[in-house]
């Protein structure tokens, strides 16, 4: 699993940062990409990554301020020119699927390819045999959702020596032992897949939440998380203006991932205010209350691989 993120900025795009957006790449584990948010020039910034749009199969919205939903109408439409055929579906609150068929009706717009939409509420809002997607409401001046994404336990690696030692022959058989399968051998034993595999391995868990105050549902979905990513529009310093507007602190969003004895905590919508110089003292405040904390930019790239947390240069 990588993460990486298209935008970082919050309310306007600056030179520096551009609006929301996060490309959560599954490409080992499904084949596919989801965009968490989708702001304004979405499509721009994803002309400086490898991600191919058509590869984008799901969308989900955390809320339907501008800086977070702008770049649909573009990205849908540039989707359909580069081929995309497969299915998109997007998630967000009321009122989004509303938005995005009257832009897409008004502007003449005809997609080659089928689009669908869940109206998310509390609780599971996807679920295949791989992931399952969790949403709750946060404390934002709008309707807000956070997500919880939760891969499914993994099974065990193959013990090859071990399989050949009950006989099993190299070919097909190997595969379907590998997969979970119990299989038979020419001599009529039964081999299981838990005798010749290692025990299945837990899947990774990320929060990634949208716009919001510092609240309880946050603490929830960021549980025992291996990766939260979350929104600091705001410094220490600035507090009771952060939750005037429905926002939280670097410092905040600290202690969340703290109390809900998360891994790492990568932040993410910062205000333009903050200049580079400022960005300095702004990540120790979260350090000195939560260690493994990163500051992320535009472009700014992840990966989750044996249990660890590695930024790609």
């Amino acid at each position: 699993m990588q993460i990486q993120f298209l935008g970082t900025g919050a309310g306007m795009p600056s030179k520096e940062r551009n609006t929301s957006s996060i490309a959560f790449k599954l490409l080992e584990e499904r084949g596919s990409i989801w965009l968490f948010d989708c702001g304004e020039a979405s499509q721009h910034q994803i002309l400086h990554t490898s991600i191919k749009p058509r590869k984008i199969d799901k969308i989900f919205i955390t809320h339907l301020h501008g800086d977070h939903i702008f770049g649909l109408p573009g990205f849908l439409s540039s989707r359909s020119f580069l081929g995309g055929e497969s299915v998109l579906t997007i998630y967000g609150p009321a009122g989004l699927k509303q938005w995005i068929e009257l832009t897409l009706q008004l502007s003449k717009t005809h997609l080659t390819y089928p689009l669908e939409f869940v109206e998310v509420t509390e609780g599971m809002v996807f679920e295949d045999d791989k992931f399952t997607v969790r949403a709750l409401p946060l404390q934002h001046v709008v309707p807000c959702f956070g997500y919880r994404i939760e891969q499914k336990p993994m099974q065990g690696e193959l013990l090859i020596e071990k399989a050949l030692a009950y006989g099993v022959p190299k070919g097909p058989l190997l595969g379907r032992l590998k997969a979970g399968h119990s299989v038979q051998l020419e001599d009529g034993t039964i081999v299981e897949s838990s005798d010749v595999t290692s025990p299945p391995q837990p899947g990774f868990i990320v929060a990634i939440l949208g716009d919001t105050k510092y609240c309880e549902n946050s603490i929830r979905l960021a549980q025992n998380a291996d990766v939260v990513v979350h929104e600091a529009t705001f410094d220490h310093s600035t507090i009771e203006l952060a939750a005037q507007y429905g926002h939280a602190t670097n410092t905040e969003a600290a202690q969340i991932a703290k109390q809900a004895q998360a891994k790492n905590l990568l932040l993410n919508h910062i205000s333009a205010r903050f200049l580079k110089h400022d960005l300095i003292p702004f990540l120790e405040e979260v350090k000195a209350i939560f260690k493994n904390s990163y500051l992320t930019n535009d472009f700014s790239q992840y990966e989750w691989r044996k249990n660890e947390l590695i930024e790609i240069e």
